[in-house]
């Protein structure tokens, strides 16, 4: 009697799940994937060491991540005179990756640094700048340059300097250079990226004429060193600072297309003076239910660990506290969305020693 009972509650259950349209199998709990370590210097015999991670989604869908190439050890660009940009694509969200392939390499003594994109979705073209140092003829002064993929990052322009028409003159000798990551293209077409002059402040460099000619909007922003820019849906512009003291990233916002800019720390997002990642996920002014941006960084006042993602509904005023990536040790971190509506994030890890993608939906950050 007690089996018959039991069969028949069983039955009654089912019944009740399938009015419902819910089934007795629980619902699949949003996850990160398996990390993608991308490059890897103990794998490579000829390279010392990878730095600098940069990834964008292409026009058609394919990733596109990005890295310093140090052949001789892990300085920064005034101590190496051997550092290339490489990268590598996926065509399937990040599931399967191509070889590494090179995109500027120069000769002995010339080195290349720091790679950032910016996707212009209207011309379907892929911009990527670096910073250029010749060791031997002019040791200690930064150059900016610029080359151009039309089919997605399969292949590359040659070179081009924009130094002249994104700095002044008598910045010639100062230390100055363009954001690792990524930059953006705004509401009406125009491309938007950050430069740091550490003695002459953060500035904002950008084209309208889709990459045929640069401009320096001539505001100096403070305090601000690695930045990423982002507008916001009323069409303001905002910047995310890293700030080297006192443990918090620093939020500046322009109404004003960057001739004037509002300064306030952003007391929640802990930074212990690191390169983060700043996205927009949706616009209500683009037909999206919600405004949701995404913001990635070590989340750890001191000392590079805890890679941790949030999620902000109020364009950046307020941010969730956040769902850990990586618990360890983690550096610099790009962020992209993916054609199927994931978020990729590219990312250093363990001590500079392995650059890993991961993704997860956007379930998982909420």
């Amino acid at each position: 009697m007690r089996h018959l009972l039991l069969l028949f509650a069983v039955v009654l259950m089912m019944i009740a799940c399938s009015r419902k349209g819910t089934s007795l199998k629980s619902e699949s709990k949003p996850e990160l994937s398996e990390f993608h370590d991308l490059f890897v210097a103990a794998e490579n015999p000829d390279v010392e060491c990878y730095r600098i991670p940069a990834i964008v989604t292409a026009p058609n869908g394919d990733l596109i991540a990005a890295i310093d190439e140090r052949v001789p050890g892990c300085a920064d660009l005034r101590g190496s005179r051997d550092i290339n940009i490489v990268l590598r694509r996926s065509m399937d969200n990040g599931d399967s990756w191509t070889d590494i392939q090179t995109v500027v390499d120069f000769p002995d003594g010339k080195s290349a640094s720091d790679p950032s994109m910016i996707v212009d979705e209207e011309t379907g073209e892929v911009f990527m700048f670096y910073n250029y140092m010749d060791l031997d003829k002019e040791k200690d002064v930064y150059y900016l340059h610029v080359v151009k993929s039309s089919d997605n990052g399969n292949t590359w322009s040659e070179p081009f300097d924009i130094t002249d028409q994104i700095t002044k003159a008598e910045w010639h000798n100062d230390f100055k250079f363009i954001t690792s990551g990524r930059g953006i293209q705004t509401k009406d077409g125009w491309l938007l990226h950050t430069l740091v002059n550490l003695k002459n402040g953060l500035h904002i460099f950008g084209s309208k004429d889709h990459g045929a000619s640069w401009f320096l909007i001539d505001t100096p922003i403070e305090v601000g060193d690695e930045s990423k820019i982002i507008q916001l849906d009323n069409g303001d512009w905002m910047i995310n600072s890293r700030v080297n003291q006192g443990g918090r990233r620093y939020v500046h916002v322009s109404d004003d297309q960057g001739q004037s800019w509002t300064s306030r720390p952003a007391n929640q997002l802990t930074d212990p003076g690191n390169n983060a990642g700043i996205i927009r996920y949706s616009s209500k002014s683009a037909g999206d239910d919600q405004n949701r941006l995404l913001f990635c960084n070590t989340n750890s006042e001191k000392g590079r660990k805890n890679l941790t993602i949030r999620i902000s509904y109020d364009e950046g005023k307020t941010w969730s506290d956040g769902k850990v990536i990586y618990p360890g040790s983690a550096a610099y971190s790009s962020i992209t969305i993916l054609e199927n509506g994931e978020i990729g994030v590219f990312f250093e890890r363990d001590d500079y020693s392995r650059n890993t993608f991961v993704k997860f939906p956007i379930e998982w950050v909420k």
